[in-house]
């Protein structure tokens, strides 16, 4: 009986408008021969590489375009052995940051990536501590800064998995929030959308624990407050201020407390289509409420029940909401950002009994409130083409 939970996150956080001019001074007695990971325009880092050049450190550029995959990962590990870089820095969206993130943790072990991936690799353990790692996000949604993994994507499987270890966390996290300033709206909406997804997962997660459920409040209450202001304008530093902070909540409470169904069948579908990661957790998220909602209803869960009116009440504002207010405020909101069903990524009902199978065996869905059998998996998906 009684309060038990374990919690580790980055080991230093530096959070708040301007911080990326500190790196230079952060990166003193880490290393001095930088693998700076940035997305494929490196212009962005352009005025951090000029920082570190002017304080004697060598840069080595190394972009990453696309998700990542083991071969832009073995790539990225051979440069950094090649080069001699005994730091690594990534500078960029939740791609950048898993993929400078695999890197640091490869770097120093022997054998490949499989050796190591969850699911399709053999799962081994990482026994040597990665290289200095600080993590730098431009974008407000994964919280990849503060995790201890990487996804990653394997075409040859048609799957994302994950590359983990409580070694993988950032030794410093520098969340600066007016870099997510240039942020598109389509891509403000969808990485909105990750971010809420992980702080309402983890708090009605079967894992949930009172020290990360106020993460989830305070990170679900921020997105309530500014995610339709940063998307219609991006310019609202306030705004994006509250979406990385609730971010950055949101990454820390996945990193302690397993997710649910959403992110369950996100991997398997990112695997298999061309779809943002983002787009399938706001396209999934209404449909996996409402199924948890019934699910639990039945099963008599009363304080998993209270939790969901909870985050009704604090995703609308108002005290007396109920569950399904939260599922509709949750749909509008989908409508508002204009984020497209499933179908308008190829997916069809030919695809859901794959999905399903691939989604049961998924290490998120340990986190669902409740087990979803395959009648419930299948609506899940009925509902989001």
């Amino acid at each position: 009986m009684g309060l038990n939970f374990e919690f580790v996150t980055a080991t230093q956080i530096v959070f708040g408008t301007g911080t990326v001019k500190k790196v230079r001074q952060m990166l003193e007695g880490m290393g001095r021969n930088i693998l700076l990971v940035t997305g494929e325009k490196r212009e962005r880092a352009k005025p951090l590489a000029e920082s570190l050049l002017s304080g004697e450190f060598e840069v080595n550029y190394f972009s990453v375009g696309t998700e990542p995959s083991a071969g832009i990962i073995s790539e990225g590990v051979k440069m950094a052995r090649e080069t001699g870089c005994d730091v690594v820095v990534g500078l960029g969206g939740g791609s950048v940051i898993d993929s400078a993130k695999a890197i640091a943790a490869l770097v120093p072990n022997k054998g490949e990536l499989l050796d190591y991936l969850e699911v399709i690799g053999k799962g081994q353990k990482l026994l040597e501590k990665p290289l200095p790692f600080i993590a730098i996000p431009t974008t407000a949604g994964t919280g990849a800064e503060v995790t201890k993994n990487a996804v990653i994507h394997s075409p040859e499987h048609r799957v994302k998995v994950s590359l983990r270890s409580p070694l993988m966390f950032p030794d410093v996290a520098v969340v600066d929030p007016e870099l997510t300033v240039s942020m598109p709206p389509e891509i403000t909406a969808t990485t909105g959308m990750d971010a809420l997804t992980h702080l309402l997962e983890t708090f009605v997660s079967n894992q949930a624990n009172p020290f990360i459920d106020t993460f989830c409040r305070e990170g679900m209450h921020r997105v309530a407050a500014s995610l339709k202001k940063a998307f219609e304008n991006g310019t609202d530093l306030k705004a994006r201020e509250d979406m990385s902070f609730a971010s950055m909540l949101g990454g820390m409470s996945l990193a302690n407390v397993k997710l649910g169904a959403v992110h369950g069948f996100a991997g398997p579908m990112g695997g298999m289509f061309p779809v943002p990661h983002g787009a399938v957790c706001a396209t999934l998220l209404p449909a996996v409420m409402e199924v948890n909602l019934r699910a639990v209803t039945q099963q008599n869960q009363q304080q998993t029940l209270a939790k969901y009116n909870e985050v009704a009440q604090i995703l609308t504002g108002n005290p007396e909401a109920g569950a399904t207010d939260g599922i509709q405020w949750a749909r509008e909101m989908v409508q508002f950002l204009n984020i497209p069903a499933l179908s308008a990524f190829g997916l069809s009902a030919a695809d859901f009994p794959v999905l399903v199978e691939k989604a049961k065996k998924a290490s998120s869905m340990k986190g669902n409130p409740v087990e979803l059998n395959d009648k419930y998996l299948l609506e899940i998906l009925e509902k989001s083409v």
